[in-house]
């Protein structure tokens, strides 16, 4: 092929019990607004442009481990956010429904889960 397509990544989805559940969980903790809203899916934009991330309900979701072990669900993917003091945003991250992970295998990144068990690292 001579023509190389413009191709341009919009969003991440993240599957969920309840994308409603799950979209307020990250639009709280990004500060990030929604594009769309409905019942079985919702996109939320960052302020400043670029990529959104979205939820959509999937009833039959299973909860990844992570780490996972030999015949755990493995995470699919996980979400990198930068952050300005990692104590301080880690806090925040768990007073809006995050765990801690068990398992933290660098000391300058914490790994959480969200409420439906997706990983997400919080960085210096």
């Amino acid at each position: 092929m001579e023509h190389r397509p413009r191709l341009t990544l919009t969003s991440t989805v993240l599957d969920a019990p309840s994308a409603q559940e799950l979209a307020v969980f990250y639009e709280r903790l990004l500060g990030w607004s929604r594009r769309d809203d409905e019942a079985d899916w919702v996109f939320l934009v960052p302020p400043d442009g670029g990529a959104g991330l979205a939820f959509q309900d999937e009833p039959a979701y299973v909860r990844p481990v992570w780490p996972a072990g030999p015949g755990d669900p493995p995470m699919m993917l996980h979400l990198d956010i930068k952050v300005d003091d990692l104590v301080a945003a880690s806090a925040f991250a768990v007073s809006l429904g995050a765990t801690v992970a068990d398992y933290q295998p660098q000391d300058d990144v914490r790994v959480h889960l969200d409420p439906v068990g997706h990983p997400f690292c919080l960085y210096l």
